[in-house]
C-alpha cells in the first residue's frame, strides 16, 4: 500500500468497487493526486462488487473503457449482445432491439464481475498516481469552502487524516459517507429478491438477452461465455430464501417454469446467491466539496440492467468537468479546483436529467409489468406490438438502453479526457 507522507490530494474517492475504481482509473491521466479508501481487501473473494453475478456493459460504457485502454483486456473476456427480446409471460405481446437495425456490431456486452474487477485491479497496480487505503474506511468527514478532511480507519488501528479539494462518495447505495455529507436519499422497498447464478441451455442463446416479465417479476437471461447464461430472477422477498434452499433439480424445474422453452432445456446450474432490491433516489447530489456517483446518488431495480451504466455516465460527466477545470489552471495554479461550487453545480445540472429518466424508466417496467389491472395488462401487450413495428420508436428506445442519448461526455463517447 502506497500513502503519500502529506496526506494531501486533489480527489479522495470513498469506495473501490467498480464505480469507485473506474473512476480513479478515468481520473489517472490528468495527473492529480487520487486517494481510493476502500473498506474490504483488495481481491477478496468478499469483495462484493467482483462477485460472480454478470454485468451487462452498455454502448457507453464499452467507449469509455475504450478510451481509457482498458478495454481490448475486457472485451476478450466479454459476450456480445446482438439481439434483446422482451415479452410477457402468458401474454401476445413482446418485443426485439437488434444491433444490425441500430448499425452498431453489439447492443452491449457481458462480463462476469470478477473478471472485470480483475482488469481494473491490474490497472490500478500500473497507475502511479494512485494511492490505494485498504481494507480501511472514512469514519468522520469535515466539509469546509477550501478544503474536505476525511478521518481514516485502517483495519490494523492506524489511522490517517486526509485533505482533498473533492471527496467522491462511491460506496454504494447504503453509502455512509454521502450521510456524513448531509445527504439524505429517498429509498423504496421492492419487497423482491434477485437470485442470481449460470446455467447451461440446451440451444446455446447466440447473443441474444432475454426479458422475460412474470406474476412474480422479470426474469433476464444474459448469454455468457461457453453457451452458457446467466440469469437474474425476480421473486417475492418471502420466497426468495425458498428458492433458493431447492435443489439443481427443483430450481431449474421452477426457473424453466418461468421462463419457457426458447432455449430448450435447462441443466447444469450453477452457484446461486440472492440480494434485495430497493429503489434508492438522493435528494440532491452535491454538498461542499463533495459529490455523489453510482449507487450513492441512485439505486435501480436490475430491469433491463441499467445501474452500473448509469454510474459509469456519473463518472465520464465528472470527470469531464474536472478536465475542463484542469485545462483551466493558471499560471499560479497549473491545476484548477476540481471541488469549487461552480463545477459541482455544473455536474449535478448534467445528470439530473439522465438519471431521473432511468429511475422512471426502471421503476414504470416494474410497476406496470407488476400490476394485475386487467386494462393495463392489455395496453402494455398493445404497446410492445406496437414498439415491434415501428423501427423509428425502437431506434429511439435503443439509444436510451445503450446509454447514447442526450448530451455524452468524453469518455462516453470514446474520447480520452487529454
Amino acid at each position: 500500500m502506497n500513502v503519500a507522507a502529506d496526506k494531501a490530494y486533489d480527489v479522495v474517492i470513498a469506495g473501490g468497487g467498480m464505480i469507485g475504481t473506474s473512476l480513479a482509473l478515468a481520473l489517472s491521466p490528468l495527473g492529480l493526486r487520487v486517494a481510493m479508501v476502500e473498506a474490504v481487501e483488495r481481491k477478496a473473494s468478499s469483495q462484493p462488487s467482483f462477485d460472480d453475478r454478470s454485468t451487462a456493459l452498455s454502448r457507453s460504457t464499452q467507449r469509455m473503457f475504450e478510451a481509457m485502454g482498458l478495454w481490448p483486456d475486457i472485451v476478450a473476456a466479454s459476450t456480445p449482445i446482438r439481439r434483446i427480446h422482451v415479452s410477457d409471460k402468458g401474454r401476445f405481446g413482446f418485443s426485439h432491439i437488434d444491433a444490425e437495425e441500430q448499425n452498431v456490431e453489439a447492443l452491449g456486452y457481458v462480463v462476469i464481475n470478477r473478471i472485470l474487477g480483475g482488469v481494473l485491479h491490474t490497472a490500478l497496480d500500473k497507475a502511479g498516481s494512485i494511492d490505494i487505503l485498504c481494507p480501511a474506511r472514512i469514519s468522520k468527514i469535515s466539509l469546509a469552502p477550501e478544503h474536505a478532511t476525511a478521518i481514516v480507519d485502517h483495519a490494523d488501528g492506524r489511522t490517517d487524516t486526509l485533505r482533498c479539494r473533492l471527496l467522491v462518495a462511491a460506496d454504494g447505495a447504503n453509502s455512509s459517507v454521502r450521510n456524513m455529507m448531509g445527504i439524505t436519499a429517498i429509498q423504496s422497498r421492492y419487497r423482491q429478491h434477485a437470485v442470481i447464478g449460470n446455467l447451461l441451455p440446451e440451444k446455446p442463446p447466440n447473443n441474444i438477452a432475454y426479458e422475460r416479465f412474470t406474476d412474480c417479476g422479470p426474469l433476464a437471461l444474459l448469454p455468457v461465455a461457453d453457451n452458457r447464461a446467466a440469469f437474474v430472477w425476480t421473486v417475492s422477498e418471502t420466497d426468495a430464501s425458498t428458492v433458493l434452499e431447492l435443489d439443481d433439480d427443483a430450481f431449474i424445474a421452477k426457473l424453466q417454469a418461468a421462463f419457457g422453452h426458447r432455449l430448450g432445456e435447462f441443466s447444469k446450474v450453477g452457484t446461486r446467491a440472492a440480494y434485495p432490491l430497493m429503489l434508492s433516489k438522493a435528494v440532491r447530489l452535491t454538498a461542499t466539496r463533495s459529490v455523489l456517483v453510482g449507487n450513492a446518488a441512485h439505486g435501480l431495480h436490475p430491469v433491463a440492467a441499467q445501474g452500473f451504466n448509469l454510474g459509469m455516465r456519473d463518472v465520464a460527466a465528472l470527470c469531464d468537468c474536472i478536465a475542463d477545470n484542469h485545462a483551466s489552471g493558471t499560471v499560479e495554479s497549473a491545476i484548477g479546483d476540481m471541488g469549487d461550487s461552480a463545477l459541482l453545480e455544473r455536474y449535478a445540472t448534467w445528470r439530473k436529467s439522465d438519471q431521473k429518466k432511468l429511475v422512471q424508466f426502471t421503476d414504470g417496467l416494474v410497476r406496470m409489468f407488476g400490476s394485475t389491472n386487467t386494462p393495463i395488462r392489455m395496453l402494455r401487450n398493445i404497446g410492445m406490438l406496437g414498439f415491434d413495428l415501428l423501427p423509428g420508436v425502437r431506434s429511439e428506445f435503443a439509444r436510451h438502453t445503450m446509454g447514447l442519448a442526450g448530451r455524452l461526455p468524453r469518455l462516453s463517447r470514446g474520447v480520452p479526457l487529454i
